[in-house]
Order: structure tokens, then sequence, then C-alpha cells
């Protein structure tokens, strides 16, 4: 493999890496050989130089290949859908969204609510869902809340679940919200609390593998991405969040995942509760056919 130093000696100057060069660099990550400052140092040399699609891809790709990659039941093909958003405040939609698609065409015999260490939990349903919401979600990055943190906020809950267990939450509910682990996609475990202590959190090449590696680990059939932007978002500019969800669609589409993205604005605050334990409470809310317009209608 190529020394790390001169891979970011590389990037620095600008130069394209090769794909193989890229899997060095995430195998030293994942396998704990890169020292925290070469990473530090390769991730802002990639926010300043950038990468172009071929390189955001081969990263995606050696971010998702990390671990282990989920599989599914032959019956689930064209079936195992998602949803992503790029993160603003106040912004609960994943957590009454999951359920809600689970839900589609399904009887469900009334709600449990969320349920102790299982993950997402409503009531079982009476047949087989139409459609399966893996969903490996993140923490919160720079201003914005992650659903993950939000999920804590609620006694004994345990976002940390095995392959065997996702598939097991599926099975009986249709959906389930976890976080990467030593398992699944370890890399970008690393690479995404390093990005926010080292203000590459913006970066495009990188908000594009850290999103779609989860998303390939998890064998999709379908994703459809929510790119905000406005002064509550990362981006602050509708031409910058565009910039960033045609990198999503195009990378996604090469990964075999049917990619679609939403531009919507977040000039404020998503709904009328900010704080993991509020927001919570407001997605249950939402789920219940109530809670805040905005929240609804998103």
């Amino acid at each position: 493999p190529t020394p790390l130093p001169t891979l970011i000696r590389k990037k620095r100057d600008g130069e394209r890496l090769e794909d193989a060069e890229i899997r060095s660099f995430v195998r030293g990550v994942t396998e704990g050989t890169a020292q925290q400052g070469q990473i530090g140092a390769m991730l802002m040399a990639i926010r300043l130089r950038g990468m172009d699609a071929a390189e955001t891809l081969a990263l995606t790709q050696a971010m998702a290949g990390s671990g282990r990659t989920l599989a599914w039941p032959p019956a689930w093909h064209g079936l195992v859908v998602d949803k992503h958003s790029t993160g603003g405040v106040g912004d609960k939609v994943s957590l009454a969204l999951a359920p809600a698609l689970a839900a589609c065409g399904c009887k469900v015999r009334g709600t449990r609510g969320w349920g102790g260490d299982r993950g997402v939990s409503p009531s079982p349903c009476a047949h087989p869902c139409p459609s399966q919401v893996p969903m490996i979600s993140g923490r919160g990055l720079g201003h914005t809340g992650g659903t993950l943190d939000k999920l804590e906020a609620i006694p004994g809950f345990r976002v940390s679940q095995s392959p065997e267990e996702m598939r097991h939450i599926l099975e009986r509910v249709g959906c389930c919200i976890v976080g990467q682990s030593a398992e699944l996609v370890p890399a970008d475990r690393v690479l995404y609390g390093l990005r926010d202590v080292t203000a590459t959190v913006d970066s495009l090449p990188l908000i594009t593998a850290s999103i779609l590696s989860k998303k390939a680990a998890e064998r999709l059939s379908a994703l459809v991405l929510d790119v905000k932007f406005g002064e509550a978002a990362l981006y602050p500019t509708q031409e910058s969040a565009r910039e960033l969800a045609q990198s999503l669609v195009e990378v996604g589409t090469h990964l075999g995942i049917r990619t679609a993205a939403l531009l919507t604005r977040m000039e404020q605050p998503l709904g009328r509760a900010v704080g993991n334990a509020l927001e919570v409470l407001e997605a249950l809310e939402c789920l219940q056919g109530g809670g805040p317009p905005d929240l609804r209608h998103l």
C-alpha cells in the first residue's frame, strides 16, 4: 500500500486518488493503523481540494465494504426502501416516516409506541408488510441534531443492533433505526466523528460517501433524499444544496439504488420542538395524526 503521508500530500496538491489508494486509506481507518492526525489531514485535504465523481464513488464503495453487507430474503427484493435527510434544526421526520412507510398497506392493530430495546416498535402487522425500512442513521453534526441522539432520549432504547437483530426487527414490525457499528460501515463511524471536530462537515464528497456507504450496506432497492438548504441547514443556498443532491443521485444510481432527491427549504426549525426528548414526543404526535402542520407536510 502507498504510505498514508504520500496519499495526503497527493490530495493536498490537488491530484486525484486512484481507487486502490482510496481503499488503502479506508482500510487504515478501519484497521486503526492510520493515526487520527493523518485521518484529519486527509479529511481537510478532501474538503479543500474536493473529489471528482469517480473518486467519490470509490470512497463510498470502500466505506460500504469496510464491514458487513446486509442480506435480505429473496421475497424482499425490490421492497427494501429508505429515506435520508441532510439534517436541519428540529428535523425529526425519520422518527415518524420509518414506521409510516412500514405501515403502508398493512393492517396495523393499534400502536404500542416506541418500545424497549428492539428498535422502533409499533404493533406487528396482521400480514407481512409490503416494504421493509432499515435505516442506518447518524448522530448530530455541527448544529444539526442526530436521529440516534433523539432515540436515545427514550430510556433503555438501544440503537446498536447486529445484522441478525435488524432482520428480526424488520420481519416483526417492518422498520428499524440503528447506528453504525463495528460490523456495519465501521469506517464511517470513525470518519463521521472526526468530521465534526475538524471543520469538514460540509465537504460534498465526504457527505455523499457517508450517506450512501450506509445505504449501500443496507442493500436498498430505493432511496429518497431530503436535501435541505437555508439558515437552519448545513447548506445555506439552494445552489449548493442542488450540487449535493446531484452528487448523491449520481453516486446512488451507480451503486444500483433507485435514488431521488428533493430540495426543501429550512430557514427556521422544523415543527415547534427542538431538543432530543421533545422532538421524539412531537414525532409521536405526528404519528397520531397531530403535530405541527409543517412537519406533517414534509
